[in-house]
């Protein structure tokens, strides 16, 4: 997991992701309820023990110990707090039961919907500020891509030229990825492999390879061309005489030429001297270069000591704010597609849970032991998608539990008996406490053996 200061960054910013998405879905409960003139008792981001609270009006605003959810307690509803007390008492017109069934619908809709607003608005200023960035399927056919041991074992080879994806041609390299279109029935990659066309499938478990941290590098990459980059500390790349800029070509009188090549000809040279042909830019727009060469010791880990410079540039597509709107409310929504298909594969057998579902852990990694804006508004971006998914789930003591049977008693006009929504209350509650400690232990399983 790394050491104490990574893992404090990445804990710091699972809490400050999470509280920011339960604090604007309780917040879309509490909103609905005083809207509809329900009393709401109590406001928490986070469960007890109580850290810090303040009470206004007639709520008690608090922050709990606990940073994995919260709650809204709202008069005359029966919740997570089971307060089947209040419940024997004649109706007040204040409390949740005394209103109409539409009005609580909305009510148990309200956070899952600002869920979905905040995920939305996310994507649409991330692609506002950002545009697209991508790399053209064209280009990397040119000379192919090179398979990582994930790509090796679905059957990729060096070279190959990925020409369609489920029998539809792409734009854009990383749709090679796209767990859209990974997760469809019967998919597979038409490649050229020389002049012949082959058709490969794609396990329907394959998607689980991506939920592994370092599977990022281990599918398929561009054959690369490369430049030195800025110098690594620890290591005798600059005072060998290697400079930022520096394109090497030959190691030992080996070409090479892409990036995979300089890899695989390093790896046979742990710590030994090598020789290294340079070529050597001599103008800022790089057109005309000097030749020469340098010798350098290479570390017992295969590494000179400088970072790689991607020789490629990829297409920028700039949206205005108003072209924004759609691109990334599409984005949004791809990740609501995405868990609806897992859990799909997950119910018919396709998809193992073990490896397909993460919890705090494997979530935590994903930020990072450096804050990056860019990544951790994404990230919240797409949990915030997950969490109205996963709110809107058919269970007892989930929200969508309570819009079952509030959709029930509008259709059929009778309303489910206390005595019976307590009962599924206690139901839902022991199903998601069991999926909580499944997610926790495989978290721990995935991470430490």
């Amino acid at each position: 997991m790394g050491n104490t200061l990574d893992i404090i960054v990445m804990v710091g910013q699972l809490i400050l992701a999470l509280s920011i998405l339960v604090g604007v879905h309780e917040g879309g409960h509490l909103v609905a309820a005083k809207l509809f003139g329900m009393r709401v008792e109590q406001f928490s981001i986070g469960f007890p023990p109580k850290i810090f609270g303040f009470k206004y009006g007639e709520t008690v605003y608090s922050i709990g110990a606990i940073p994995l959810g919260g709650f809204v307690k709202i008069s005359g509803m029966i919740d997570e707090s089971l307060d089947t007390k209040t419940m024997e008492e004649e109706p007040q017109p204040w409390e949740f039961r005394s209103k109409p069934a539409w009005q609580r619908l909305i009510v148990m809709l309200g956070g899952i919907i600002v869920n979905v607003i905040t995920g939305i608005i996310i994507f649409i200023f991330l692609t506002y500020n950002l545009g697209e960035r991508y790399y053209s399927i064209d280009e990397v056919n040119k000379n192919g891509i090179v398979p990582g041991k994930i790509g090796k074992e679905l059957g990729l080879e060096l070279g190959d030229k990925i020409v369609a994806i489920n029998g539809q041609s792409f734009e854009k390299f990383k749709d090679v990825r796209d767990p859209n279109r990974l997760l469809e029935s019967n998919s597979y990659y038409t490649i050229m492999r020389g002049n012949e066309k082959i058709d490969i499938p794609i396990p329907s478990n394959f998607i689980e390879n991506f939920s592994r941290q370092e599977s990022d590098d281990m599918f398929v990459e561009p054959m690369w061309k490369f430049m030195v980059g800025p110098f690594l500390k620890g290591y005798g790349a600059k005072e060998a005489g290697l400079k930022l800029g520096d394109r090497i070509t030959k190691i030992d009188g080996k070409s090479v030429e892409f990036l995979h090549e300089f890899r695989s000809e390093l790896s046979q040279y742990a710590g030994q001297e090598v020789t290294l042909d340079i070529k050597r830019p001599m103008d800022k727009e790089m057109t005309q270069f000097s030749e020469l060469q340098l010798n350098i010791e290479v570390a017992k880990d295969t590494m000179i000591g400088f970072e790689v410079v991607k020789l490629w540039e990829p297409t920028i597509l700039h949206y205005s704010f108003m072209e924004s709107i759609p691109v990334g409310t599409e984005q949004a929504f791809k990740v609501v597609w995405v868990n609806v298909k897992a859990f799909g594969k997950m119910f018919q057998g396709e998809l193992s849970p073990t490896k397909s579902l993460r919890g705090p852990l494997g979530i935590m990694k994903t930020f990072g032991v450096t804050w990056n804006w860019v990544r951790f508004w994404t990230l919240t971006g797409l949990i915030s998608m997950v969490l109205a998914f996963m709110n809107l789930l058919p269970i007892p003591a989930l929200d969508g539990g309570h819009v079952v049977f509030l959709m029930y008693e509008i259709i059929s006009g009778r309303k489910p008996s206390d005595k019976f929504l307590e009962n599924a209350q206690k139901v839902g509650m022991v199903l998601l406490l069991g999926l909580m400690v499944f997610v926790f232990f495989n978290d721990i399983i995935q991470e430490f053996f």
